[in-house]
């Protein structure tokens, strides 16, 4: 038995996509807009032990330019908004980037996003958790982004290793592969697009879209639990599918795990490897005793 499938989305719109993460922690509350030269581009929201930014769709200044020069554009965009906010890049917690034509480029876009964070003192701190994707996107953008930027008073924000994989700084891709805040009632748990990949580095199941869709969620649930979580803490998901005939694979193993609730986007898109086949990401929320939350966070 499987479960209905959707239609797969095959443009990028980060724009629900961040505003579903922002649900999570605030859930129907307005929140300040952000607008920059002009145009809405987020919203900031208050709570007692953070202040939180999420930028929904950050497009380049110039879409004549180079991946590369792109890449730089939108972390540019990101920083001056941040800045007017009174924050910096130190305060990131998740970012989303959305490239046109991934496997033609990855690697310049590494080379982009990896400079410009370590010029800001990124790698001495907490690095991101984040996804970087094969999309096209509305404007025609080599490259699109979003972020979350969280300004703690109170809270705590840490790195999460993924106890099934080596950190993505072993392939030279800066990024954490999950980020947990710590808030007064609850934990937020940002996992960073997760795909089949080795302990080693290395991609797993070549050519086998079954076996990575089930390491893939293997090694997602296992970050899940690892912060006493499981799958009915997530609040949002999104899986990305390099074809769509590997829709119904993962429509069977959401059947088989008892999944099919899972507050789930579908999308067709290449990950950053050709010989990844599948990517899901997700956010999670454990609501905690008040008590123990406020010990935690110090507040």
């Amino acid at each position: 038995m499987s479960l209905p499938i959707p239609d797969l989305l095959t443009v990028v719109d980060p724009r629900p996509l961040v505003r579903a993460a922002a649900r999570q922690s605030f859930g129907e509350a307005p929140g300040r807009p952000i607008v920059d030269g002009g145009r809405a581009v987020g919203v900031r929201h208050e709570s007692a032990d953070a202040t939180y930014c999420f930028l929904e769709e950050i497009v380049p200044a110039d879409l004549r330019a180079s991946g590369e020069a792109q890449t730089v554009s939108v972390f540019e965009t990101i920083e001056r908004i941040l800045h007017a906010e009174g924050m910096t890049f130190g305060h990131l917690v998740r970012t989303w980037f959305y490239l046109d034509k991934i496997l033609d480029w990855y690697d310049g876009f590494n080379r982009a996003r990896t400079p410009f964070l370590q010029a800001r003192g990124a790698f001495d701190g907490l690095l991101p958790a984040s996804t970087g994707i094969g999309m096209p996107n509305r404007h025609g953008a080599a490259v699109i982004g979003g972020a979350l930027a969280i300004a703690r008073k109170g809270a705590t924000v840490q790195e999460v290793p993924s106890p099934l994989q080596c950190s993505a700084l072993d392939y030279r891709s800066a990024f954490s592969r999950a980020v947990e805040v710590a808030r007064k009632g609850r934990r937020e748990l940002y996992i960073s697009g997760t795909a089949s990949i080795e302990p080693g580095g290395k991609t797993a199941h070549v050519g086998d879209a079954s076996a990575q869709i089930g390491l893939t969620m293997q090694v997602a649930e296992a970050l899940l639990r690892s912060r006493g979580m499981d799958w009915n803490h997530c609040t949002r998901a999104v899986a990305y599918l390099k074809q769509p005939e590997y829709a119904p694979l993962f429509a069977r193993h959401l059947a088989a795990h008892g999944l099919g609730t899972l507050p789930l986007t579908w999308m067709h898109a290449d990950v950053c490897r050709d010989d990844l086949l599948f990517e899901i990401e997700l956010d999670a929320s454990l609501k905690l005793d008040p008590a123990r939350a406020t010990a935690r966070c110090g507040g």
